[in-house]
């Protein structure tokens, strides 16, 4: 079958994070990525940049290099365009494939604000899209959603997450992500590691209907590391809120959820106490509960450097017993980084080869996409409007 032709925005031999280097290239360069792949294009600032990022990675000459993305969107052979840029450049870097009826994988979050991420999707369906919330079809989320759907818990009856945005820390920031500290720039722990912890316990639980919040902006003053790592004397100031607390009911519809079930979630940019876990989630049910712990808010990506453990209490026996969990085999042959999103882009191959059907696929199936990400923009506008409306953040 002909190979789904996809152009890279962001690698970059210079890029302030790797993320299209270490998330998206293992999986294009395997054989199983190649199956069904072919990395055709990169688009970088300049034609020079895209050059210089094709050499640093050793890539055939017979890559394209672009500097503008109107050019690139006018490449009829291109079937996929895959952003990696930093939040505030992904509709400029992608509005000209999507009008031109290519395919897009954006990074989360979509967009540096709603209003931006409507723009983009004139609110609709984009069945030819990825959004990279990931999450969704990581092992842990899908072990999660067999265990509830099994009913060995019963209905859920409520559920907490504790985490902490602990690869950052907590009194200072990287200069190379110093933007972390502008809310307007819609890149910041609290619109990414926050946005993905809760994107995936909503895909598992359910979303809120309707939700109460509380921000606090502890550290308002944070010190600048270099390249390096070293704190430097410089300082930075942040508007971006460094606590949030959000508690609301759950929507039916995702799993078996009672009357008035309770969602609750703390969240903290920063390390956590020394020596306890970095992640915990409770699912309490009428029969069990589930709690899974790991290093920090990122099932996403990083946390499975360490392991993640997932444990039943059944009431009836007052038992705990481990609930075992995988990689599928493939994913094995991947750097931690690169599996789930490989994920995603196996489920979109699988849809393109089957004809691209248009809707709502069987959940085994389905990927998010950018009318999803629409969706979880919308939440995050209520978040930041109680935020806002609040005395003394």
């Amino acid at each position: 079958m002909t190979p789904i032709r996809v152009a890279l925005i962001g690698l970059s031999a210079s890029a302030k994070v790797s993320w299209a280097e270490q998330g998206h290239l293992p999986y294009l360069h395997s054989p199983r990525g190649k199956s069904h792949y072919e990395l055709v294009a990169l688009l970088n600032s300049s034609v020079a940049a895209a050059e210089a990022a094709r050499a640093h990675f050793k890539l055939p000459l017979s890559i394209k290099a672009y500097g503008r993305p109107e050019d690139l969107a006018a490449d009829q052979d291109i079937d996929l365009v895959v952003c990696n840029t930093r939040v505030d450049t992904h509709v400029l870097t992608c509005a000209p494939s999507l009008r031109a009826g290519k395919a897009v994988f954006i990074e989360w979050p979509v967009a540096e604000s709603c209003d931006a991420a409507l723009a983009l999707t004139g609110d609709k369906r984009v069945d030819h899209s990825v959004i990279g919330l990931q999450g969704r079809v990581s092992p842990i989320a899908l072990k999660l959603k067999e265990v509830l759907k099994s009913g060995c818990i019963g209905r859920v009856l409520s559920s907490d997450v504790r985490t902490f945005a602990n690869l950052g820390r907590r009194d200072s920031v990287a200069e190379s992500v110093s933007y972390f500290t502008e809310r307007s720039i819609g890149g910041n722990h609290i619109t990414i590691a926050y946005a993905h912890t809760i994107d995936y316990v909503h895909y598992v639980l359910g979303d809120f209907n309707g939700f109460q919040s509380r921000m606090q902006l502890q550290r308002p003053v944070l010190k600048l590391r270099d390249q390096n790592g070293v704190t430097t004397d410089r300082e930075v100031r942040s508007d971006v809120p460094d606590l949030l607390v959000v508690h609301g009911k759950l929507a039916k519809g995702k799993a078996e959820i009672a009357d008035n079930a309770t969602l609750s979630f703390t969240f903290r940019s920063g390390q956590q106490f020394k020596g306890t876990p970095g992640f915990i989630w409770t699912i309490n049910g009428e029969r069990g509960e589930i709690m899974v712990t790991a290093n920090g808010a990122y099932l996403h990506s990083d946390s499975y450097k360490d392991p993640i453990e997932i444990k039943l209490h059944d009431h009836a026996t007052d038992e705990v017993v481990d609930i075992e969990w995988d990689w599928q085999d493939w994913q094995k042959e991947l750097p931690y980084r690169s599996r789930i999103v490989a994920e995603l882009y196996e489920r979109f191959a699988h849809w393109w080869e089957n004809g691209k059907p248009a809707g709502e696929l069987p959940e085994e199936k389905e990927w998010p996409r950018l009318h999803d990400a629409v969706a979880r923009m919308k939440e995050f506008v209520e978040l930041f409007r109680q935020c806002d409306a609040q005395e003394g953040v």
